[in-house]
């Protein structure tokens, strides 16, 4: 008899392919209205986040937000003024060109979607008639509106990838806590009965195209390539 092959348990979404909720019950966003300063009042460990996060005081409550590099618990940060300085939340027009942020809106009021990755950050890069040019970690320029709010500095934990990870338990932890797919296994190194590709048998594919129109447990390998055959 056989069983459901991999892609189709992770397609029903049961409980075993799903991240567990209490991963994620810190919402990186700051609120739409922030005036004055706000005080760190404590540095977190989240499983679900590759940096340290950082639990905001100000005048209406709390907000959590990705650590920056060098943040200490007790520091001042400014959400109205114009001086660079790490953790202070400014519009991108009053930022000037060459300084690192990272959390920046992607329209005004949002609360920071862009770059909360552990060590990494934009470059405010030049200024295009009314739109602001950020040159992001993958190199590529975007273009954002100047009431876009970021925060200054680079986001800590840089050295996550520096120290080796060693032992596969270790990477199990990793991968288990935001449920991603791991370890992965190669197709035709499985048996016959756990995928299409799978046995001994005929390890040279023809085609790894899947047909449009072919059930779950059938649409595996290739699904609607743009191109195959070999780049030359």
């Amino acid at each position: 008899m056989g069983k459901r092959i991999i892609v189709q348990a992770r397609g029903k979404g049961s409980l075993t392919y799903r991240v567990k909720k209490r991963a994620f019950r810190y919402r990186l966003q700051y609120p739409q209205k922030l005036s004055g300063e706000g005080t760190v009042a404590q540095l977190l460990n989240s499983p679900a986040h590759s940096c340290p996060l950082a639990k905001i005081k100000y005048e209406n409550g709390f907000f959590y937000m990705p650590a920056f590099k060098s943040m200490i618990e007790g520091q001042k940060i400014n959400f109205e003024g114009k001086e660079i300085k790490d953790g202070n939340i400014m519009k991108l027009k009053n930022i000037p060109i060459k300084t690192k942020i990272y959390g920046i809106e992607s329209r005004p009021g949002d609360g920071g979607v862009f770059i909360k990755t552990g060590g990494s950050s934009a470059i405010i890069n030049r200024v295009l008639g009314e739109k602001i040019l950020v040159l992001m970690p993958s190199k590529k320029e975007r273009e954002f509106n100047p009431n876009c709010r970021a925060v200054i500095g680079v986001v800590a934990g840089t050295g996550r990838n520096d120290k080796p990870i060693v032992k596969a338990g270790k990477h199990h932890h990793i991968k288990k806590a935001r449920n991603k797919f791991w370890p992965r296994t190669s197709a035709v190194k499985m048996n016959v009965i756990d995928h299409p590709f799978g046995s001994g048998r005929g390890k040279r594919i023809k085609s790894k195209i899947s047909k449009r129109n072919a059930p779950p447990g059938r649409k595996v390998g290739l699904i609607r390539p743009r191109r195959t055959g070999k780049r030359k």
